[in-house]
């Protein structure tokens, strides 16, 4: 009989750690799923975006799909590395595109019940792109790189205090940092609204769109990220666009989920209403970007600490609303 018993135990044992086994290689499964659907559609929300601003000024443009050209185009070109280079100028455009994705892996986008990771996380992640891609910059000994690392750093060293704060504001209404947490999010508080507003502004910073910087100009004077990459081309040029590319869609979707999160209640894409949701988010934050763009002009570099200044106020006045329970 107590054989018998044992068995019974035995077997039950392993069911259970199969379920687990099968239920951890779901969510690696649905994790790396959503990455590649994000590495799969982030060159299309920039040539979105592009469109959108060409439109807005009674212009034809470029194909949406442009992005993916210039990606390709850069894969099939050789590699120009200067003689004083070092291993850091070689292994810096891996290093951004890896923290790049792994941080892809941190956002719950539109898969339910999907573990996500930690807020701060997501920072550090991001940060480590950034200090890497400075230090390249600095490598060659370009006068161009050196002037680019120095204005990313002194961008850097506003915009991340602004986006810890709106940060911690959100994780107050969360009762926590892990965004895993927002999938029990549904009533979005006014205090989470205003954080919203403060790391928008600074989202605005990370991508290098305007106010802050401007993709479309290679003048030395004012450009910041593409001062940074002027050295290089080929293939370590396409890694660098592309996780330029993931980066604004990870923000994006973390936008998204923080403003909208009931998408995240109805389950995996089973009808693609969940999948159709993000991409209707998507695209009203690339309506939104487009405006701004259009109708803004770029700050001066000095003018830009009012603009992070008035982004650390609304997140501290995010803060004062949520510990008050608003």
């Amino acid at each position: 009989m107590s054989t018998t018993f044992f068995q019974a135990c035995w077997r039950r044992k392993n069911v259970s750690v199969g379920l687990i086994t099968v239920d951890i290689m779901t969510k690696v499964t649905l994790s790396i799923l959503q990455v590649i659907i994000f590495a799969a559609i982030a060159p299309l929300v920039s040539g979105v975006i592009a469109k959108i601003k060409n439109n807005l000024r009674f212009r034809c443009g470029a194909s949406i799909f442009q992005p993916y050209y210039n990606i390709a185009k850069l894969f099939a070109k050789e590699e120009v590395i200067s003689e004083t280079a070092s291993w850091i100028f070689r292994a810096t455009p891996f290093i951004v595109l890896a923290s790049t994705i792994t941080a892809a892996f941190m956002v719950p986008a539109f898969i339910s019940g999907y573990k996500a990771g930690d807020l701060l996380l997501l920072v550090f992640l991001f940060s480590l792109g950034r200090f890497f891609l400075a230090l390249s910059a600095l490598d060659t000994g370009s006068s161009f790189g050196g002037m680019g690392s120095s204005r990313e750093m002194f961008i850097s060293s506003f915009a991340e205090p602004a986006a810890i704060l709106s940060i911690f504001a959100i994780s107050l209404n969360l009762g926590t940092t892990n965004l895993s947490a927002i999938n029990s999010l549904y009533a979005i508080k006014f205090s989470t609204i205003i954080a919203a507003v403060s790391l928008f502004m600074v989202i605005l910073a990370e991508t290098s769109r305007i106010p802050i910087d401007n993709q479309e100009t290679h003048l030395e004077l004012t450009m910041i990220h593409e001062a940074m990459v002027l050295e290089y081309s080929g293939k370590s040029l396409a890694l660098i666009e592309l996780a330029s590319y993931i980066k604004q869609v990870v923000f994006f979707s973390l936008m998204g989920t923080i403003l909208l999160p009931a998408f995240l209640s109805c389950g995996l894409v089973n009808n693609f209403t969940v999948f159709a949701g993000y991409l209707a988010k998507l695209f009203v934050l690339c309506v939104l970007v487009s405006f701004i763009e259009v109708n803004l002009a770029k700050m001066r570099l000095f003018r830009a600490i009012d603009f992070f200044s008035f982004s650390f106020v609304l997140a501290l006045i995010a803060i004062i609303m949520a510990a008050l329970g608003v």
